[in-house]
């Protein structure tokens, strides 16, 4: 059963760039055919939701399949499902604001889970296999903003960031630390009894200033190098469209 809940929405920006390695790179696919573009997927989703499992898991299978290509999975927790029996440990409410942005810039009346939005551009819903890979193969808008993102520390709590990035009207940049895999047993709710595997959850998002210098991400204190990464993107203010979009998966040690 999916949930379709009826809010205002207010307009954010999200941007492209990852790193939780010793320097930035930029996404070129590895292996295989090239993409057209990049991919940008963002997966709202929720373990009180039943219809969610088979959409995390599709991320799932898509990471794995794609893996050192230019496709960029980020999976928010909604919390809106939080009330009807079950807690996710990884919801948010920011999340869920994040996903009634996304409703304002479609021209919707309100949310659902499980969402899948591509380069901020399409959304449908997010276990269909099909649409997803469509959007995969629709190519990306090419980077128009220089971009340099580079780990010069990583402490306990925080990862100091070199950071080139000139301020463009109506583009934003964002920082968002993502823990690359989770298991929850859960024992409540719509998926009482189940053991859900999780991709590439959002634990922080924040936004980070322009110019160029150092910025202090601030991490989740369980944050671990060896299963987390810091994904970086840069998104258009007035519509959505994420604009650039890379990752490093190194995992640096902690000082």
């Amino acid at each position: 059963m999916s949930i379709y809940v009826k809010i205002t929405v207010l307009v954010v920006s999200v941007a492209i760039l990852a790193i939780a390695g010793f320097s930035f790179t930029g996404g070129e696919a590895s292996a295989g055919e090239p993409l057209p573009g990049f991919a940008f997927i963002e997966l709202f989703t929720s373990e009180g939701c039943s219809s969610c499992p088979p959409a995390d898991e599709l991320v799932s299978r898509i990471g794995k399949e794609y893996a050192g290509k230019p496709v960029y999975i980020l999976a928010y927790h909604v919390d809106y499902w939080d009330r009807l029996g079950w807690k996710d440990p990884f919801s948010s409410a920011q999340w869920s604001e994040r996903q009634r942005q996304y409703s304002r810039w479609f021209h919707q009346n309100g949310v659902y889970t499980p969402q899948m939005v591509v380069n901020g551009k399409t959304e449908f819903v997010g276990s269909d296999e099909s649409k997803l890979r469509k959007a995969i193969m629709s190519p990306g808008t090419p980077a128009s903003t220089p971009l340099n993102l580079q780990l010069k520390s990583l402490s306990p709590g925080v990862a100091v960031i070199n950071l080139t990035f000139p301020k463009v009207d109506g583009q934003e940049l964002y920082l968002a630390s993502v823990q690359k895999s989770a298991t929850v047993k859960v024992t409540r709710g719509e998926n009482s009894g189940l053991t859900l595997p999780h991709t590439n959850i959002v634990r922080s998002l924040q936004q980070v200033a322009p110019g160029i210098g150092q910025v202090s991400l601030v991490l989740p204190k369980d944050f671990d190098p060896r299963n987390w990464e810091i994904i970086g993107f840069v998104q258009n203010t007035q519509t959505g469209e994420i604009l650039a979009a890379s990752t490093v998966n190194s995992a640096p040690r902690l000082n």
